[in-house]
């Protein structure tokens, strides 16, 4: 029984359909990413999948449990947690207040201790800044930042929304490390990406998403080598 699955999940923006009967499904501890342009429709499968967006129809099952019509809120206490596109993070609020966003709806104090000292082994640098405000910090560390909020909900499934937007490249390079470990230590990982390179050589299967409809699947290494996939998101003709 897979972790997480979409089955034949449509959503819509008014009359505008913006997915079209995707089916997605993710297994325990897997990494698996959704790649495809701007528009295509990954952001709003994201958004489906953490109750932000209502759907049109098909459902959504997680663990085994259909939430579909499950309250955004209800759906991080399951076990899935997000770090959205655009990092959203508290920006008048020092990292430690962040973080402890991250783990509002927690009441195990030394769960949520444990799990601030986890952010800060695989974020050292907001172990440094603990008391900077995050408005203040680099693009880099507030999306350090808003991987560790989200991690502080303790998740089953991780959801990020294009981690490495706007980054320079070291930044990018040390994210895509930290996913690895993060997913090594056992957490599953839903990750939405336009650096298809490094999302792909990293993710164990992978769904190429084009206007709305999945056009391709298979694993990280298939996608990779595939031409035509090749010739739309690695720049290689």
């Amino acid at each position: 029984m897979a972790l997480l699955e979409l089955i034949d999940v449509s959503v819509h923006y008014g009359s505008i359909r913006a997915v079209h009967g995707i089916s997605i499904t993710v297994e325990e501890a897997e990494i698996v990413t959704l790649i495809g342009a701007n528009g295509a429709g990954k952001s709003t499968t994201m958004r489906a999948v953490s109750g932000i967006r209502p759907l049109s129809s098909g459902k959504i099952l997680f663990d085994g449990q259909d939430i579909t019509k499950l309250r955004a809120d209800l759906r991080v206490v399951r076990g899935i947690s997000q770090a959205p596109e655009g990092r959203g993070v508290f920006p008048g609020m020092t990292v430690m207040e962040n973080l402890d966003m991250g783990a509002f709806t927690r009441k195990d104090k030394k769960g949520i201790a444990a799990d601030r000292d986890r952010v800060f082994d695989l974020f050292p640098r907001l172990a440094e800044r603990r008391t900077q405000v995050g408005g203040t910090m680099s693009g880099g560390e507030q999306q350090m930042l808003a991987i560790g909020r989200a991690l502080m909900a303790n998740p089953r499934v991780l959801l990020l929304d294009e981690p490495s937007m706007g980054l320079a490249p070291q930044f990018i390079q040390q994210i895509f490390k930290i996913i690895t470990e993060i997913n090594k230590q056992g957490t599953t990982v839903l990750l939405v990406e336009q650096n298809a390179q490094q999302a792909l050589s990293r993710a164990h299967r992978a769904y190429v998403l084009e206007t709305g409809t999945i056009t391709r699947e298979g694993t990280g290494k298939e996608l990779l080598s595939d031409e035509s996939v090749k010739a739309a998101y690695l720049g290689v003709t």
